[in-house]
């Protein structure tokens, strides 16, 4: 018997194709992992903390927006959309709006699929008029709708400015891919957060509770159960700050002493102060987010943002073929 087989505790619990992913990252000249694996069901249950923070203004000045406008939004949109939530997480975001948008069909889209089940579970009690359907599955590389989701008038919701953890040509290709989804009828609802001030946003993504850097050391305890890895979270410290240059908050885990992890089919050495690069967000103008829109096959057709112009709601329709 091999003496170097895993134990059961460190047995991967990914697929060939996510190890394949975790391997590479772990392995390139600077370390990254994508941000979609900070959302296990801890890390959902973080993120809905970090919503809460008072240095977390995403969440409170989108809200805001939707409390403000949500009129005008279902206007612009129409009843009985195909609501498909993009990162629906607790679902609570697209909840708020089918007292206004009535839609005839709710698909709730996350990664992280045990949380996704619960989340809908509860709100199909309080709305069991509205079809709805759930599904675990990682859209940041492939989005193909089953045949269980209606066709007609496809409305993708993504709120939150997820859409800053794609790289602008990442973007678009993602946005290429939802506009492949839908017929001409189809469109986008999307919150996109606006550049500002360094101080607001380093404040936002390294907040004095600690919060922030809970859920990006997560990551280490998830990749641990899904690549049977030995990160050990006490030697990692979160950091998060706006680089300008960028346009973008960078999040990283930085190692605080020299250690080495081993993981599934491979093993690497850290010294002290590397780091592991987790997730980007991209700010944007608003001229330059109507754009990235137009050229993922989406055209504005209404932008609202709030009173400091920190944040916008814009929604698209698909440009016809």
């Amino acid at each position: 018997m091999s003496t170097s087989c895993l134990t059961e505790s460190k047995r991967p619990h990914a697929s060939a194709a996510v190890l394949a992913e975790l391997d590479a990252g772990l392995r390139a000249t600077s370390a990254c992992i994508s941000p979609k694996f900070l959302y296990d069901a801890l890390g959902s249950r973080l993120f809905e903390a970090i919503c809460e923070l008072p240095e977390y203004y995403p969440t409170r000045t989108e809200a805001t927006i939707f409390e403000r406008h949500g009129a005008e939004m279902a206007r612009a949109i129409g009843a009985g959309a195909t609501l498909i939530d993009l990162g629906a997480g607790n679902c609570a975001k697209a909840a708020r709006l089918f007292p206004l948008l009535h839609p005839s069909q709710y698909v709730a889209i996350d990664i992280s699929a045990d949380f996704l089940r619960e989340s809908i579970e509860r709100l199909q009690q309080r709305f069991p008029h509205i079809e709805m359907t759930g599904l675990g599955l990682d859209f940041s590389t492939a989005l193909e709708l089953p045949d269980t989701v209606r066709q007609q008038k496809r409305l993708f919701f993504y709120p939150g400015s997820s859409i800053g953890n794609f790289a602008p040509e990442q973007a678009r290709a993602f946005l290429r891919r939802a506009r492949a989804e839908c017929d001409d009828d189809g469109g986008l609802l999307i919150g996109i957060d606006l550049v500002k001030d360094s101080a607001t946003l380093d404040a936002a993504y390294d907040d004095a509770l600690g919060v922030t850097a809970a859920f990006n050391l997560n990551m280490l305890r998830h990749i641990n159960h899904l690549a049977g890895a030995d990160f050990d979270v006490r030697q990692w410290r979160h950091s998060g700050a706006y680089n300008g240059a960028e346009q973008r908050i960078e999040m990283h885990l930085e190692a605080r002493e020299a250690l080495s992890v081993r993981w599934h089919g491979g093993e690497r050495a850290f010294a002290r102060g590397e780091r592991i690069h987790t997730e980007n967000s991209y700010k944007y103008r608003q001229s330059d987010a109507v754009g990235l829109l137009e050229q993922g096959g989406f055209q504005a057709t209404r932008v609202w943002t709030d009173a400091a112009g920190w944040f916008a709601v814009i929604h698209a329709r698909a440009i016809a073929d």
